[in-house]
């Protein structure tokens, strides 16, 4: 006899109990989880994109080095261990070739939703790899982690970020006035866009 799942016992699961794929493909990309030893790709990859990073991201102010990246790969595969924050990165499929950083972040497992961001290799900027990593990623929380929501925040004038988010299909929730200080120090405007589940859409649709 089929009986209700136990809503509660949903809610208070140890996120490290929940199993879910470590990698997965899109058409020219394997997604994975961090792993030992991907610091010195990372570093490289930062260095060659610092132009296109540094307006945006505060971490790139600074010329990575492979020590210091190998540290945050490591602290992030703990991270994925506990289940606290998703790294996720995208390697030309079949080969070792670093494209892209991603992952799930600003995890609510009770709510199951996430966030999702991006930056990309400057040389393999404008080719589509970004929009399909993000649609993966999107798609792979919906069917794996059973997210409800997943959403994008990005800097009002980052037009790039923006693009991906329409591309995605992502919807513009709204402008968060002077919600963050940029890498200047300057106040800067956010922009939230989201996915929500397609069950829960046909929900609000009706």
């Amino acid at each position: 006899m089929w009986e209700p799942p136990n809503l509660y016992a949903l809610l208070v699961m140890d996120p490290t109990l929940i199993d879910f794929p470590a990698s997965f493909d899109t058409d020219r990309l394997t997604i994975r989880a961090p792993r030992f030893g991907d610091g010195a790709q990372i570093a490289q990859a930062a260095r060659e994109s610092l132009n296109d990073l540094r307006p945006w991201m505060a971490w790139a102010r600074d010329e990575p080095n492979v020590e210091d990246s190998e540290a945050r790969v490591r602290q992030r595969m703990a991270d994925w261990i506990a289940r606290k924050e998703l790294l996720l990165l995208g390697f030309l499929r079949n080969t070792d070739t670093l494209v892209l950083s991603s992952g799930l972040h600003r995890i609510d497992w009770d709510a199951r939703s996430f966030e999702t961001g991006y930056w990309v290799r400057a040389k393999y900027a404008g080719q589509g790899f970004v929009t399909e990593a993000v649609n993966g990623i999107t798609r792979f929380a919906f069917e794996h982690l059973e997210a409800n929501r997943v959403q994008i925040r990005c800097d009002a004038e980052n037009v790039r970020s923006i693009a991906v988010a329409k591309r995605c299909g992502f919807l513009l929730e709204g402008r968060l006035r002077h919600d963050d200080l940029g890498v200047g120090g300057d106040l800067r405007d956010t922009l939230v866009f989201s996915k929500i589940s397609p069950d829960e859409f046909h929900r609000y649709d009706q």
